[in-house]
């Protein structure tokens, strides 16, 4: 299969040569939904926490008399069926909210998602990015060129002046190949992946 090859530039100068099983897959819609629902979810932390009845403040004392009163019969105040009562069953720091993703499914949803991208024209290969200076307006300036807005980096090269150059850019992510996640390949409306880090991904995901 072959993907179209550009420089720095936004020029095409040839075109190279790449893994079927890597960008020709079909799309699997059910598969990659799983993953960026398991992606997220894993992502979340427990930062949320609930009274129990035990734990609220109030009184032990009966509010009134069992019997006699022609109201409910009731304990204490506390009653998760009373307003400021305890919860049932509350949220606590410690709840877990992972999902399951086996690797061959990882790396099954991620091939889904790399073809689909190369399909819809939203997957380029540079041959090379790369900065001088850690600097902010020349990768500003090298995504002009190339026409690019918005986008997602995936380099073989992330050096210390790409890394710092990019970081204030909301627009720009730039990511290791052992770093590209569901989430982030189908967030942004473009995908710029390098030569190197194609071979990169061929080897991590074949």
């Amino acid at each position: 299969m072959e993907l179209k090859l550009i420089n720095e530039q936004g020029q095409a100068v040839t075109t190279v040569s790449v893994s079927e099983g890597l960008f020709g897959r079909d799309y699997n819609e059910a598969l990659v939904h799983q993953l960026v629902v398991a992606y997220q979810a894993n992502a979340r932390a427990g930062n949320r926490a609930q009274l129990t009845r035990g734990e609220v403040k109030h009184s032990t004392k009966k509010p009134w008399k069992q019997k006699g009163t022609g109201r409910a019969r009731i304990g204490m105040t506390s009653s998760p069926l009373w307003r400021s009562g305890g919860r049932a069953f509350p949220s606590s720091p410690e709840e877990n909210f992972t999902h399951k993703v086996n690797r061959k499914m990882y790396r099954a949803g991620l091939v889904a998602i790399l073809s689909q991208l190369a399909r819809e024209d939203r997957l380029t290969v540079v041959e090379s990015f790369t900065v001088e200076a850690p600097k902010t307006r020349l990768v500003a300036i090298k995504l002009k060129e190339l026409g690019i807005e918005s986008a997602l980096l995936v380099t073989d090269n992330l050096d210390d002046n790409l890394m710092l150059a990019s970081r204030n850019l909301p627009n720009l992510l730039v990511l290791e190949p052992k770093q590209a996640d569901p989430l982030s390949l189908i967030r942004f409306p473009r995908v710029l992946i390098t030569k190197g880090a194609v071979t990169k991904l061929e080897e991590l995901l074949g």
